[in-house]
């Protein structure tokens, strides 16, 4: 049994595959405090791999994200395999302070300020700017890099940084802009 918030059909709305239909599998619970956090995750109900599943199945997308909270505290590679029989390209969002199944197809690292990693692979780095140093995330090892608002507060300055850092790109939350979850 794994505790979900939420599942849900949208658009990416952010980093390298902004504007792909997705399934969201929304994990609850968290193992930081983020002053800027966004996501509501706290609350959930207890659902088997068999019920996510079915959920899953009744939309068209071939991309899951799994998000939270903090999803990496409570997937496993049997789970990761169970989307991939789905014919699913299985993606996570993490704070990348927990190690991650082997089998997962796309990782997006967002970590924060002075938290350790536990992760040894990622596929990109999304930063949520807050007027740090940004050069310490540059050594991680990840081909993309994405600067992102504060809830899309501080766009002005965000693209400065981007425009200082060109190994960085800019990632705005286009589901906010356009009104979609």
């Amino acid at each position: 049994m794994r505790k979900i918030n939420e599942i849900f059909y949208s658009l990416q709305g952010e980093g390298y595959y902004t504007g792909t239909p997705s399934v969201f599998i929304r994990f609850s619970g968290c193992n930081l405090k983020c002053s800027f956090c966004d996501t509501y995750h706290e609350e959930g109900s207890m659902m088997s791999d068999d019920e996510i599943i079915a959920e899953v199945r009744k939309y068209p997308a071939v991309a899951v994200i799994l998000t939270g909270g903090e999803p990496s505290l409570f997937i496993d590679s049997e789970f990761v395999d169970r989307l991939h029989q789905e014919g699913k390209y299985v993606c996570i969002e993490t704070n990348g302070t927990n190690p991650l199944p082997d089998n997962i197809d796309w990782v997006t690292c967002s970590p924060k300020q002075g938290v350790k990693l536990g992760l040894t692979r990622m596929d990109e780095v999304k930063v949520v700017y807050e007027g740090q140093d940004i050069t310490v995330y540059e050594f991680l090892p990840a081909e993309h890099f994405f600067l992102q608002p504060c809830s899309c507060s501080n766009t002005e300055e965000t693209v400065a940084c981007v425009m200082e850092h060109p190994k960085w790109r800019l990632s705005l939350q286009t589901h906010k802009l356009i009104g979609m979850k």
